[in-house]
């Protein structure tokens, strides 16, 4: 994509954004930096690198999945507006 071929005021329609024309002309010149870059990236020889979402291998990085004590009944429902049968009482949302 050429740096000429960007449309501001699309893409700020896209984002819901309202743009000034000062806003839109600058934001033009950042965009146009962002997507050369990008380009220079492309020319970066990548043959032999294996795709990866980290760049340090992860391990399990959550804690295990242990049971522990929890709020008794009364204790979580002390501040529900409504309760029955030890539930919370909300108002329907689907017909």
């Amino acid at each position: 994509m050429a740096h000429t071929d960007l449309d501001i005021n699309y893409l700020a329609h896209l984002a819901r954004l309202a743009l000034t024309p000062e806003e839109a002309a600058a934001l033009n010149g950042q965009l146009a930096g962002v997507l050369s870059y990008v380009e220079k990236l492309k020319e970066v020889d990548v043959t032999g690198v294996e795709p990866m979402a980290h760049a340090q291998p992860r391990v399990n990085v959550s804690r295990p999945d242990e049971v522990r004590p929890s709020l008794p009944h009364s204790e979580a429902l002390r501040n529900a507006p409504a309760s029955a049968n030890g539930l919370f009482v909300v108002p329907k949302i689907v017909e």
